[in-house]
C-alpha cells in the first residue's frame, strides 16, 4: 500500500472513533434519561475542616481555655431550590425575612462558594436541625469548635472569639468572611499559634444533600493542624481567689515571680464571665457589658492610669542616693507648712522615713534632685535635672509601655522638661511649681502592671525580667527564651536594702502605714499610697513582696475610690500573698471583712460626703 492509500485509511479511522464519540455523547446527554438523572443527583463540595483552637493551661496545667463542639449551618446560593421559608425559619430559629436576607447576601458574595447562613449552634441544638436538613437542598452543616472556660476566670487576659471583619479578610488570606479570630488578652497576642492550620475535605453529595463518600478517595484533601497550647504561668487559685476578694470593689491585681517575671495573677474588677461572650449570645451580651456604667469590659490592670502616690517616694529615694543630694541618714523634719502629711514622729534617716511615709521629707528629696548642680539659673538647672530625673525613672520602666505579651496595654506618663515648657513656656517653671511630683501626684501617670514590676525591682534589688504571661508554647517543656533577659535600673545595689528595710517596717513596725498586710511567720515588705482622685474618695495603693529573705511573689494593688491604701489594698495583697506562700489563710476575720464588702454600694456616699483636706500616707 502506497503512501497516498495510507493517508486515506488514517483519515476514515480518525472519522469513525470521531463518530463513535459523538454518538455515544449524544445517547448520554439526550436519549439515555438514567445518566442525566445521574448527574443532577451528584455534585461534589468542598468542606472547610477548622482545626481546633490551642488549649490554655495555668502553671500547674490546669485548664484555663478548652474547646467545645459547635456547627455552622453553611448554603451554597446555586443549590439553593425552592423551599418552605416559614418551616426552615422555625426550624433555625430566625425570621422568614431573616432568611431571605441571608441567602440574598451569600448569593451577593459568591453562588458557588457556600456562606455561614448561621454560625455556632450547640451540638444538642444542631442534632434537632440536622434530621430535617436534607429537605433544603443548598443548606448543610459543618462542625468547628468554641470556646469555653471551666474555671470562669480572668476573662480580661485571656480575651475572646469574635468574628473577624472585612478589613481583616482583606488584609490576611488566611481568613474568610464567618472565621473567628482572638480579641483582647492571649487570644490576640498569640493568634497566630492557637488559630492552627485549617483543612480541607471534598465529598460527593446527592440531591438529598447526603454525602455519598470522599471525592476521588480524598485525593485532593487537606490535613487540618490544631493550634498549639499555651503554658502559662498564672496560678489559676490564685487568681480565682483574687478575683472574689475584689467582688464589690473596682481596681486591680497584678502579682509577679520577681526573679522570672512570670505574671500570677492579673485581676481586674469589676470584670464578667468569659462564658457571656461565647456562642449566638455574644453580641448580645457584648452590648450589654458595654453599656454597664461600672466598665467591666475594661482593664484596669492594664488601662487604667493612676497617680502612683506615696509609692513613687521609693524610687525618689533610689535616684537621690545615686546622685548622692542624701545620704542613708539624711533627715528632715515633718514641716506641714511645706506639704500635709499625718503626725508621726521626725524622719531623721531613708529608712524612717519610708516607714512613716512622710510627705515633707520627700517634699525635700525631690527638691534636692532638681536644685541639684552649680548653674546660676534656678529654671535652667530644673529643665536639665528634670530631663536627668526622667531618665532615671523610664530605668524602672515608667513612662513607657511594659513588654507584657498582652495587647492594649497603656504606659502611663514621666514629665521631661519640654512637657512643661510647652505648659508654662521655657525658663517659667521650677521646683515650686511642679513639686507635686515629688509625693507622686501631680502629671505623673502609671498603669497597675508598672506598680507589680517596681515591686519586682526592689524585690531583686534593682533589676527584672519584662512581665509575661506565657512559658511555653506547644509543649510545656518548650520554654520562651525570649523573657530571660534581664533589665537594670542604674541604681546600684547596695541601696536596695535600705529600701527593703524601709519596706518591711512599713508592714512590721508600730507607725508602719502598713500593718494589717502582716502575715505570719513570713516577713512582708510593702509600701501603701494614696492615689489622688479629684472625682472622689481617693484611691488606695499597695505594693510589696514576700518573704523578704529570698522575695516568691511581688504585688500591686488597687482599690479604687477607697481612701488610704493599708485600709483595703494592704490587706487584700497579704490575704492573696498567704494564700499563694502557704495554702491557708490565718485570719479568718480579716478575710471575711475583704470578701464581704461593697465598696462600689458605697460610692455614692462618698460622693456626697463633704470631704476634709486629705493627708496622703
Amino acid at each position: 500500500m502506497n503512501f497516498e492509500e495510507r493517508k486515506y485509511v488514517l483519515v476514515a479511522a480518525v472519522l469513525l472513533i470521531s463518530t463513535v464519540f459523538t454518538l455515544r455523547l449524544f445517547w448520554v446527554q439526550v436519549v439515555d434519561s438514567h445518566w442525566k438523572a445521574e448527574a443532577a443527583n451528584i455534585s461534589e463540595r468542598q468542606i472547610t475542616v477548622f482545626p481546633a483552637r490551642g488549649l490554655i493551661l495555668d502553671r500547674n496545667g490546669e485548664l484555663l481555655v478548652a474547646n467545645t463542639p459547635v456547627y455552622d449551618i453553611m448554603v451554597v446560593p446555586r443549590e439553593v431550590q425552592p423551599f418552605d421559608t416559614t418551616a426552615f425559619a422555625r426550624l433555625v430559629g430566625v425570621s422568614v425575612e431573616e432568611v431571605k436576607k441571608r441567602v440574598g447576601d451569600a448569593g451577593r458574595y459568591s453562588s458557588y462558594k457556600p456562606s455561614v447562613f448561621e454560625k455556632q449552634i450547640t451540638a444538642d441544638q444542631y442534632a434537632a436541625i440536622a434530621v430535617h436538613l436534607h429537605k433544603y437542598t443548598g443548606f448543610y452543616g459543618q462542625s468547628r469548635t468554641l470556646r469555653t472556660y471551666p474555671r470562669r476566670i480572668g476573662a480580661h487576659m485571656l480575651g475572646y472569639l469574635s468574628e473577624v471583619d472585612a478589613k481583616k479578610v482583606e488584609q490576611d488570606p488566611y481568613y474568610k468572611p464567618g472565621d473567628v479570630i482572638g480579641v483582647g488578652g492571649l487570644e490576640a497576642y498569640y493568634e497566630p499559634e492557637l488559630r492552627g492550620k485549617r483543612g480541607v475535605k471534598y465529598v460527593v453529595v446527592d440531591v438529598h444533600n447526603k454525602i455519598q463518600g470522599p471525592y476521588k478517595n480524598g485525593l485532593y484533601d487537606t490535613l487540618a493542624y490544631e493550634g498549639k497550647h499555651l503554658y502559662t504561668s498564672i496560678d489559676a487559685e490564685m487568681q480565682a481567689y483574687g478575683e472574689r476578694l475584689m467582688k464589690g470593689k473596682k481596681g486591680s491585681i497584678v502579682a509577679i515571680e520577681p526573679k522570672s517575671g512570670e505574671i500570677l495573677c492579673l485581676v481586674t474588677s469589676p470584670g464578667y464571665d468569659p462564658e457571656l461572650l461565647v456562642g449566638r449570645v455574644r453580641n448580645t451580651n457584648y452590648g450589654i457589658l458595654q453599656r454597664d456604667t461600672l466598665k467591666p469590659l475594661f482593664d484596669r490592670a492594664l488601662q487604667a492610669q493612676y497617680p502612683p502616690g506615696s509609692i513613687y517616694k521609693l524610687v525618689q529615694t533610689l535616684l537621690a542616693l545615686e546622685d548622692s543630694v542624701i545620704n542613708p541618714n539624711t533627715g528632715f523634719p515633718c514641716n506641714k507648712s511645706l506639704v500635709g502629711c499625718h503626725n508621726h514622729p521626725n524622719a531623721g534617716n531613708i529608712i524612717s522615713a519610708i516607714q512613716y511615709s512622710c510627705n515633707p521629707y520627700f517634699y525635700m528629696v525631690f527638691k534636692r534632685l532638681l536644685e541639684q548642680g552649680d548653674h546660676p539659673d534656678r529654671f535652667v538647672a530644673a529643665s536639665i535635672n528634670l530631663d536627668h530625673w526622667n531618665e532615671g525613672m523610664r530605668s524602672f520602666g515608667l513612662g513607657q509601655k511594659p513588654k507584657v505579651d498582652l495587647p492594649a496595654l497603656k504606659g502611663g506618663s514621666i514629665p521631661n522638661a519640654a512637657f512643661y515648657d510647652k505648659i508654662y513656656g521655657e525658663k517659667r517653671w521650677a521646683f515650686s511649681t511642679i513639686y507635686s511630683l515629688s509625693i507622686g501626684q501631680g502629671e505623673v501617670l502609671v498603669v497597675p502592671m508598672q506598680m507589680a514590676n517596681l515591686a519586682a525591682i526592689f524585690a531583686n534589688k534593682g533589676w527584672f525580667r519584662d512581665p509575661h504571661m506565657v512559658r511555653a508554647v506547644g509543649k510545656q517543656d518548650s520554654l520562651l527564651t525570649k523573657w530571660n533577659e534581664q533589665h537594670y535600673t542604674g541604681v546600684g545595689t547596695h541601696w536596695y536594702d535600705l529600701i527593703q528595710e524601709g519596706m518591711r517596717r512599713v508592714v512590721n513596725e508600730p507607725g508602719g502605714t502598713a500593718r494589717q498586710a502582716r502575715i505570719p511567720n513570713i516577713t512582708v515588705c510593702g509600701k501603701t499610697g494614696t492615689a489622688e482622685n479629684p472625682h472622689g474618695e481617693d484611691h488606695a495603693v499597695f505594693v510589696c513582696f514576700a518573704p523578704m529573705e529570698d522575695p516568691k511573689i511581688a504585688m500591686a494593688v488597687y482599690v479604687e475610690n477607697s481612701g488610704f491604701g493599708g485600709t483595703w489594698a494592704a490587706p487584700i495583697a497579704s490575704l492573696l500573698m498567704e494564700q499563694y506562700l502557704t495554702d491557708s489563710i490565718t485570719r479568718p476575720d480579716l478575710e471575711k471583712k475583704m470578701l464581704e464588702t461593697d465598696l462600689i454600694s458605697l460610692e455614692k456616699f462618698y460622693r456626697k460626703k463633704v470631704k476634709a483636706p486629705r493627708r496622703r500616707r
